[in-house]
C-alpha cells in the first residue's frame, strides 16, 4: 500500500531545490563575483544624473495612504479569487458572505474619499 504522503513528493522536491538555489545563489555570487572595489562602482546610481538632495526628505501622508490602500484591495483579489471558483458551491451563503465582504471594503473605501484621503490637490 502506497503512503498518502507519496503524492506530494515532488512538491517536496521542488521546495527543497528552491530552497538550495535561494542559499546557493548569493553564497556563489559572493563567492565568485568581481572584488575591485572602484570610487565609480561605489557611487548610487540613479539612471545616470548626479544624486541632489537629501535622501532623507519627508514624504507626504498620502503616499503610505495609497499604498495602505493598495494592500487592502489587494488583499480583496486574493479573497476574490477563490470565492469565484468556488462561487456554485457555496451557493447563498458564499454570495451573501462575499457581498458583505465587498460591502465593507466599498464603505471604507468611500470613508476615506470623504475624508479627502485621495485629494492630491489639498
Amino acid at each position: 500500500m502506497e503512503h498518502p504522503l507519496t503524492q506530494y513528493l515532488p512538491v517536496a522536491i521542488v521546495l527543497g531545490l528552491a530552497g538550495v538555489m535561494a542559499a546557493a545563489i548569493p553564497f556563489l555570487a559572493g563567492l565568485l563575483g568581481p572584488k575591485s572595489i572602484t570610487p565609480i562602482k561605489s557611487e548610487s546610481f540613479e539612471g545616470g544624473n548626479a544624486p541632489m538632495g537629501s535622501a532623507r526628505q519627508r514624504f507626504a501622508v498620502k503616499f503610505y495612504v495609497v499604498a495602505l490602500l493598495f494592500i487592502v484591495f489587494d488583499i480583496e483579489a486574493v479573497f476574490l479569487y477563490p470565492w469565484a471558483v468556488n462561487f456554485k458551491a457555496l451557493g447563498w451563503f458564499g454570495y451573501v458572505t462575499m457581498a458583505v465582504f465587498a460591502a465593507t471594503l466599498v464603505a471604507g473605501l468611500v470613508y476615506v474619499w470623504k475624508k479627502g484621503a485621495l485629494d492630491w490637490e489639498s
